[in-house]
């Protein structure tokens, strides 16, 4: 469509007229930007441009892996970290179920030797009662056989004092005395 417009615009002013390009020093346009850019790019590499930014960028990618490896570093490191604590959990872990079947092992024993030692009391306590009520029994029995031998001396003492006179007894006497 431009095409067909500047057709008409040609053939409005005539055949197509040369159009006239500006100059300057005999160049046209396009060879002073061309002219300009290699001027360009003779004062970047004159001024090292190309090789400062290299240098730049190798500098950057060094930092840039520096940077990776560091992370790669503290990446390894924290999965040591994680595995070891890991470890430790269920070591931890195998302890407390460890404690607790100790402490229930532990609290089964003790729960026995107070109950073997409960029984034992009880038993010793018995027999010490018994012992107790038999030794009680025996010093009854005693003071109650010393209580009536006091009391049948006493009876017999009374008898006899008041069945034998001194007359009635020398016979006895004389008597015993001959068969000695």
């Amino acid at each position: 469509m431009l095409e067909l417009m500047l057709a008409a615009a040609a053939a409005e002013h005539g055949e197509a007229a040369a159009h006239a390009t500006p100059t300057a020093l005999g160049m046209d346009p396009t060879q002073w930007v061309a002219l300009t850019m290699l001027a360009v790019f003779a004062i970047f590499i004159w001024k090292k441009v190309p090789e400062s930014v290299g240098k730049s960028l190798d500098k950057k990618i060094a930092e840039i892996k520096a940077q990776l490896s560091e992370a790669e570093t503290l990446r390894k490191e924290a999965e040591a970290l994680k595995a070891e604590y890991e470890a430790k959990a269920k070591a931890a872990e195998g302890e407390a179920a460890a404690m607790v079947e100790r402490a229930k092992t532990e609290a089964k024993q003790i729960v026995t030797k107070a109950k073997s030692d409960a029984k034992t009391l009880v038993e010793r306590r018995s027999k010490m009662a018994e012992e107790k009520i038999a030794a009680e029994e025996r010093a009854a029995i005693a003071d109650i056989h010393a209580t009536a031998a006091r009391v049948a001396a006493a009876g017999a003492a009374k008898l006899v004092a008041g069945a034998h006179d001194a007359k009635s007894d020398k016979p006895l006497v004389d008597k015993a005395i001959a068969s000695l």
